[in-house]
């Protein structure tokens, strides 16, 4: 009796390794333009004033990297964790995309407000992960960003919106001067 329980126990812990799947960590915009191989790659930082957050701050960057003729423009928000430093690379594209959110996040900020719900979430989420959005929690909103799509530790609390309206349009023009 004891060795058939033990070989079904073992069947059952051997079939489960044959079908149990890995989370693949998808390559973002970043990524994927950066592990070209065959051609150089250049990096260059032009750093922007740090983000004021509810807990501390947040340093904030335009990230600028050319492999072989292209370059591509990333807005880079990176937040120092108990164990490691978080960062969102926003690419060029997905910064305009995220400036649009916000306008339309700051227009249903009021109303969502005086719903009076216990627990209400509102967000924006690029391609790469990278989550702009508020909560409104005991009649309070409280906006927030996510910089990378795995982990933990890697959400920010900004002070309120003008924090982040602020750092998002700098850096939509700091990679406009850039591009000229």
């Amino acid at each position: 009796m004891k060795k058939l329980l033990f070989a079904l126990l073992s069947l059952v812990l051997l079939a489960n390794n044959f079908y149990s799947q890995d989370v693949k960590k998808q390559d973002t915009k970043f990524d994927q333009f950066t592990s070209k191989t065959g051609t150089t790659i250049k990096f260059m930082d032009y750093n922007l004033p740090d983000l004021n957050l509810r807990y501390g701050s947040a340093e904030s960057r335009i990230r600028v990297i050319i492999s072989g003729n292209e370059a591509k423009y990333f807005y880079q928000i990176s937040k120092e964790g108990k164990y490691d430093t978080k960062t969102a690379s926003i690419a060029y594209e997905d910064l305009l995309e995220v400036i649009k959110a916000l306008q339309k996040l700051q227009k249903d900020a009021p109303s969502d407000l005086a719903l009076k719900s216990d627990y209400l979430e509102n967000k924006f989420v690029t391609d790469d992960g990278f989550k702009l959005g508020y909560y409104v929690s005991d009649s309070k909103l409280f906006w927030y960003a996510v910089l990378e799509k795995y982990g933990s530790d890697n959400t920010i609390f900004l002070k309120d919106v003008a924090t982040i309206e602020n750092a998002l349009n700098n850096a939509k023009k700091k990679i406009e001067s850039l591009k000229k």
